[in-house]
């Protein structure tokens, strides 16, 4: 693992709100095909976080050295220690905000993905299905971007 210099605030130019990661930020939204319905990976972020008590996918800061890619495997792994190889990466989506961006990186993970309860930024974790997501309390950024991102994974499943 590299370096890390990607932790702190900026202050968005688009709408006027704190984001986290001074370089961006970026998350593994994680979806299995396996369980009859397409489900994905949400985690309860801790109180102590930014949007704590809000459900989120696992990510966070990109350093200046990382790939929204990378950072969002990276983040998976450091959050609820995901199997890095056992994800294929579908389709990224960029939502821009002028001075910082979220990536938010769509992968299809297997039966077999091993996922841990989370680290200290997790309360828990849990699969869900794609049509139910918007019925948990969504961490703002998620919720903003959901109807957008929930077509990408539709668009990955055909």
């Amino acid at each position: 693992m590299g370096f890390r210099d990607g932790d702190g605030w900026v202050f968005c130019q688009r709408c006027q709100a704190r984001h986290w990661g001074l370089y961006g930020a970026a998350g593994l939204l994680m979806v299995r095909r396996d369980l009859g319905i397409p489900h994905v990976l949400l985690q309860l972020r801790a109180a102590w976080t930014h949007g704590g008590g809000t459900w989120a996918i696992p990510g966070g800061a990109l350093d200046s050295h990382e790939e929204p890619i990378s950072a969002a495997v990276r983040e998976a792994w450091e959050e609820v220690g995901i199997d890095v190889d056992g994800i294929e990466v579908k389709d990224v989506f960029h939502d821009d905000h002028l001075n910082w961006a979220y990536y938010t990186v769509v992968a299809h993970v297997g039966a077999d993905v091993i996922v841990a309860e989370g680290n200290y930024e997790s309360e828990a974790v849990e699969w869900v299905a794609l049509d139910d997501v918007e019925s948990y309390p969504l961490h703002a950024g998620l919720r903003s971007t959901w109807p957008a991102v929930k077509e990408m994974v539709a668009a990955t499943l055909r």
